[in-house]
């Protein structure tokens, strides 16, 4: 009885210690997390730095300019867009003019609505939120 009550007391301790170990050596979860705003902007680097053709209307684009849309689509829809699942959804899925979905065109010739390509990043991105909750980054300081 004894030992399990030590072997509990030294688990607890060790489990305060090393979350006392994360916010006083490392950088704290809270801080690693990243807003709405922020995803849609990664999201929007995605288009921008992608090697394939963005379709809108019927007509390529490179993604630089593709991001430059979606930038300014996403700055004349203001408070409206609150998620990266609105941005998606709202902004970055079709043309508000014609109806027509956006589409990537890659190098090998397949071409997948835009729709679907955010909403893999945004779950990367949610991905590796997560890891970072967990303890999972790779980092210098010590891991929680």
């Amino acid at each position: 009885m004894r030992i399990t009550i030590s072997l509990f007391l030294l688990s607890l301790f060790t489990l305060s210690y090393a979350k006392a170990h994360c916010f006083i050596g490392g950088v704290s979860y809270l801080e690693q997390a990243i807003n709405e705003e922020q995803k849609i902007n990664q999201l929007i680097l995605f288009v921008e730095k992608t090697d394939a053709k963005f379709i809108r209307n019927d007509v390529e684009y490179s993604g630089f300019d593709a991001a430059k849309h979606l930038r300014m689509k996403r700055e004349k829809a203001g408070s409206k867009i609150k998620t990266a699942n609105d941005f998606i959804d709202q902004i970055a899925s079709k043309s508000s003019v014609s109806g027509k979905a956006y589409q990537m065109k890659y190098k090998n010739g397949s071409i997948i609505n835009v729709r679907d390509v955010l909403y893999y990043e945004l779950k990367k991105i949610n991905a590796k939120q997560v890891g970072l909750h967990m303890g999972l980054k790779l980092t210098k300081s010590p891991a929680c």
